[in-house]
């Protein structure tokens, strides 16, 4: 059941928030000079920012020390979140058939901790900016996960367009979903279309004239051609074919959801009212 509604909620959970991320992107492309020095600088601090400079452009000082603090808590977010979700994703991988079986093994607190483990690993990779040679290739890497960010990012909004169309397809009202998003699919179709845009024009900068370079280039678009060597290359050998949207297995999940409802939450008394960060 719990999968059932993991797989229903990550096909229907709202992609707004990915929608307003894409349009402050643009919104900060109106606020600050594509000619600040600032933004090409190597401080690795938060003067680098693009809201920083925006701020500081505005004339509020306080800005850089507030960034500084939402960095760090949203790295530390950002890993906690990447270690939950990859080590997941390894574990369904392996359920499937997908990846080695051995992923799949729990301790007693039925957590999954050799996929945990290997994930764990290349967190050890951050080390090597410490190292001035080394930190050339950490830059690549840094880079290159920026860059499949978009790429699991437009995967996911496919999947999505799929999941809505074959619903419809299939005569599925989404008033039976256990979750629904409002602005379906167009807040989808926009993010679809802006974040193509963004791959295609990461690397813009390599095209012009003198300023060729093979780093910039490569970070930018290779993940292009790996992402669909690697989805044809498993279609090819596991003989597997794109399902009809009206084969789509949906109705089964919802019902497997629907038969397991998840309880209710309790009321928060006294104190824990404040408490908006965590349960």
């Amino acid at each position: 059941a719990d999968f059932a509604r993991g797989r229903i909620l990550l096909l229907v959970f709202p992609r707004s928030d990915l929608f307003l991320l894409v349009i402050s992107i643009f919104m900060i492309g109106l606020v600050v000079p594509s000619n600040e020095p600032k933004l090409s600088n190597s401080s690795g601090t938060a003067s680098q920012s693009p809201f920083v400079i925006a701020a500081t452009l505005a004339g509020i000082k306080v800005v850089p020390s507030i960034i500084n603090a939402v960095i760090v808590t949203s790295a530390w977010s950002s890993g906690n979140s990447n270690m939950l979700g990859g080590s997941r994703v390894l574990f369904g991988l392996a359920m499937n058939g997908q990846a080695p079986k051995f992923f799949t093994r729990l301790n007693r607190f039925s957590v999954p901790w050799i996929a945990i483990s290997l994930y764990g690993l290349f967190m050890c990779l951050g080390y090597m900016s410490l190292s001035s040679t080394a930190n050339t290739v950490f830059d690549w890497l840094q880079d290159l996960v920026s860059i499949t960010t978009l790429t699991n990012w437009l995967t996911i909004l496919v999947t999505y367009l799929r999941f809505y169309y074959g619903c419809k397809k299939q005569g599925i009202s989404r008033k039976s979903l256990p979750w629904a998003t409002p602005l379906q699919p167009y807040i989808s179709w926009a993010s679809l279309f802006m974040l193509t845009i963004l791959l295609i024009t990461g690397g813009y900068s390599t095209f012009i004239k003198g300023h060729w370079d093979n780093e910039g280039f490569v970070s930018s678009y290779i993940n292009i051609p790996l992402f669909l060597i690697l989805y044809f290359s498993y279609k090819f050998f596991r003989k597997t074919k794109i399902i009809p949207l009206e084969d789509i297995p949906i109705q089964p999940f919802i019902d497997i959801a629907n038969r397991n409802p998840e309880p209710q939450l309790k009321r928060k008394k006294g104190l824990r009212r404040l408490n908006v960060l965590w349960n």
